[in-house]
C-alpha cells in the first residue's frame, strides 16, 4: 500500500525496454516514497536505474519504454493521481510547475536555438502569468541564486557560449524557477565545481526550508548526501536493495553493496615519472580571447579574455592536474593545447611544442597526423559521442582511421579489449550511445580515446558521470595505462581527491589566470592563496570525507 501522506509514492514499479536480444528490465519492482518537504537520496552505480525511475515520474519514456507493473502517485493537490495514466494536458500542466527536473546532461537539455535569458522565461510563462519586467527580474533573480556570475550581463548568451558548469546552473534555475513542490534532480552538480556545489546544496537546504519543497535526489556522491538526505535508498540492478536514514547507510550500511558503495573512494597517488622520462609537450605563454561580434556584418567591437599567460610542462607518465571554478579557463587549456578551435573563433598566442614541433605551425593535414598521439576525453559523453554509430564504431573509428591496415577482426578484438577495460561488455559495442546511462557513455568515452593508445591525453573531468565505486576503477586503470604505456595526462577536475590520486602536479585556475601551481601533495597540504584554500575547504570539509588540512 502506497503512502497516504507521502507526496510522491512509488509503488512496484517495473520499467522494460525493448531490444533486439530481447526485453532489458531496467527497473523491477521499486517501491520508494518521498514525503513533503522531505530529501530522498537515491544512490547506486551506473547502469542500477536511477535515471529511469526519474524519467518515469514524469512519463519522459513516453514511447520508449513499458510498464508491466506499478504506480507512481502524485498528492500536490490531496487526492492522489497516477502520473502513468494522466492525460497528456494534466501532464503538460504538473512538468515545471508542481515537479522540476534537472537533467543530468545539460548541454542536450537546453536548447541551443534560444538564448538561456529566454529559455528561463519561458518556463515562467507556461505556468504563469507575469510582465515582461517581472519575467526577466526573476529570470536574473534565479540565475543570481545559482551562482551564475553576472548573471543580468547573461541573458542573451547561447547554451553553446556556457561552460559545462554554467550550463548545468542554468538547468537548475529553471527547474526551481517555479518554486516546485517536488524537485527531482538527477545528477545536479556533477558538472559543478565544489564551490558552487556547496552553494546549489545550500539554495535546495534554504528552499526546502522555506516552501516545504521535497526533493528527489539522484547522485553517485555519497559525501554530498551526508549533508542533504533525510533517507536514501540505494538500487543495484533495478532493484532496491537497501532504504533507511541517512545517517544509517552511511555509517552501519547492511547490504554489501552498500558497503562497497561507502567504501569506495579513490586512494593512493600516481607512481612517481621516471627519471629519464623525456618532454611531451611544453607550453609558453598560452593566450587565448573570444572576439565579441556584432551587427550584420559580424565588426569586431571587443574580445572576451579566456586565458593569460599560462606556461607548463609535461613528460611521459606525468600527470598535471588542471583545477578552478567553472569558467575559470580549464576546458580552455584543453582546446588550446590541441588546436580544437573552429577558423577565426578565437585569437590564441603563445607556444604549444609537442615533441620538438610546434604545433601552431602545422598545417591542418600535418596536425591530423598527430592526433592518434594526443586524445581528449570531453566532460559531456552524450555530446561528444555520434547518436548514429554504434560503440563498436564509435571505439573503432580511430582505428580505421589511423590504422587503415588492421583487418576487421583485428579492429573489433581491439575495441572489444578497450571496452572490457572499462568494465563494459563485448555485446555492448552493437548498440547506441543512448541506450546508455551518462556513466556507462562516460566510459565509452575513455575507450575511444584509449584505443589508440596515445602519449598525451586531455581527460576534461573524466569521472564527473562515474558513480564512486567506477571512480576509484578508473583512477586505478589510468594509472596502470601511465606506468605501462609512460602516456602523460592532462587532468581537468573539480573532484580534488582524483587529483590527488592521479596528479603529479596541479595548476590552479580562476578567471583565466594561474593563483597558484605546484606538486599536488605541496598544494594541497599547504595552499598559499586564500582562493586555493576556499576550493580545498569546499572539496573535502564539504564532502565530508579525509583529506588535507586547508
Amino acid at each position: 500500500m502506497a503512502d497516504a501522506t507521502a507526496l510522491l509514492s512509488i509503488r512496484d514499479l517495473t520499467v522494460e525496454f525493448s531490444l533486439p536480444d530481447g526485453p532489458l528490465r531496467a527497473v523491477d519492482g521499486l517501491s520508494l516514497d518521498v514525503g513533503r518537504g522531505e530529501v530522498v537520496g537515491l544512490v547506486g552505480e551506473s547502469g542500477s536505474g536511477k535515471s529511469v525511475t526519474a524519467l518515469s515520474v514524469l512519463r519522459l519514456l513516453e514511447g520508449v519504454a513499458r510498464y508491466p507493473s506499478g504506480r507512481i502517485e502524485w498528492r500536490a493537490e490531496g487526492r492522489p493521481v497516477d502520473m502513468l495514466q494522466l492525460p497528456e494536458p494534466r501532464l503538460r500542466a504538473i512538468r515545471g510547475a508542481e515537479i522540476g527536473m534537472v537533467f543530468q546532461e545539460p548541454m542536450t537539455s537546453l536548447n541551443p536555438l534560444h538564448t538561456i535569458g529566454r529559455q528561463l522565461a519561458e518556463a515562467i510563462r507556461l505556468h504563469r502569468v507575469a510582465t515582461a519586467a517581472d519575467v526577466r527580474r526573476e529570470v536574473v533573480e534565479w540565475l543570481e541564486r545559482v551562482g551564475l556570475p553576472e548573471a543580468h550581463r547573461r541573458l542573451d548568451a547561447w547554451p553553446h557560449e556556457l561552460s559545462g558548469g554554467e550550463r548545468q546552473r542554468v538547468m537548475i534555475a529553471m527547474a526551481l524557477i517555479n518554486r516546485p513542490a517536488l524537485l527531482i534532480a538527477d545528477e545536479p552538480t556533477t558538472a559543478l565545481d565544489v564551490t558552487i556545489q556547496a552553494q546549489i546544496v545550500e539554495l535546495v537546504a534554504r528552499l526546502r526550508a522555506e516552501l516545504g519543497m521535497a526533493v528527489l535526489w539522484i547522485t553517485h556522491d555519497l559525501g554530498l548526501l551526508r549533508r542533504l538526505a533525510d533517507r536514501i535508498a540505494v538500487m543495484y540492478q533495478g532493484r532496491k536493495v537497501e532504504e533507511g536514514p541517512a545517517d544509517r547507510i552511511l555509517t552501519s550500511p547492511q547490504h554489501p553493496y552498500t558497503q562497497r558503495l561507502v567504501n569506495a573512494l579513490p586512494a593512493g597517488g600516481p607512481a612517481p615519472v621516471p627519471p629519464e622520462a623525456r618532454e611531451v609537450i611544453a607550453v609558453e605563454g598560452l593566450r587565448v580571447e573570444f572576439p565579441v561580434r556584432r551587427g550584420l556584418l559580424r565588426r569586431e567591437v571587443g574580445a572576451v579574455r579566456a586565458l593569460a599567460g599560462l606556461s607548463l610542462r609535461l613528460a611521459e607518465g606525468e600527470s598535471v592536474g588542471l583545477v578552478g571554478e567553472s569558467g575559470s579557463g580549464k576546458t580552455t587549456v584543453a582546446l588550446a593545447l590541441l588546436r580544437l578551435w573552429a577558423r577565426g573563433m578565437v585569437r590564441q598566442t603563445g607556444a604549444v611544442v609537442y615533441q620538438g614541433r610546434d604545433l601552431g605551425a602545422l598545417s591542418r593535414a600535418e596536425l591530423r597526423g598527430l592526433r592518434r598521439e594526443m586524445q581528449i576525453v570531453f566532460q559531456d559523453p552524450f555530446a561528444s559521442l555520434n547518436p548514429r554509430m554504434t560503440v563498436g564504431q564509435i571505439v573503432g573509428e580511430g582505428l580505421a582511421v589511423h590504422e587503415p591496415a588492421l583487418s576487421s577482426a583485428e579492429r573489433e578484438r581491439r575495441v572489444g579489449e578497450s571496452l572490457a577495460a572499462l568494465g563494459l561488455e563485448a555485446a555492448h559495442a552493437h548498440r547506441y550511445p543512448h541506450e546508455f546511462s551518462g556513466g556507462q557513455r562516460q566510459r565509452i568515452a575513455l575507450a575511444r580515446a584509449l584505443v589508440l593508445r596515445p602519449r598525451l591525453v586531455v581527460l576534461d573531468e573524466p569521472t564527473s558521470a562515474l558513480d564512486v565505486s567506477l571512480q576509484a576503477e578508473i583512477v586505478n586503470l589510468l594509472r596502470a595505462i601511465q606506468r605501462e604505456r609512460r602516456v602523460a595526462f592532462l587532468l581537468i577536475s573539480h573532484d580534488l581527491r582524483v587529483v590527488r590520486a592521479l596528479c603529479h602536479r596541479v595548476i590552479v585556475l580562476r578567471r583565466g589566470e594561474v593563483v597558484e601551481q605546484g606538486p599536488t601533495a605541496e598544494v594541497l597540504s599547504a595552499p598559499r592563496s586564500a582562493y586555493t584554500r576556499a576550493l580545498i575547504a569546499a572539496a573535502f570539509d564539504y564532502r565530508a570525507v579525509e583529506g588535507p588540512a586547508a
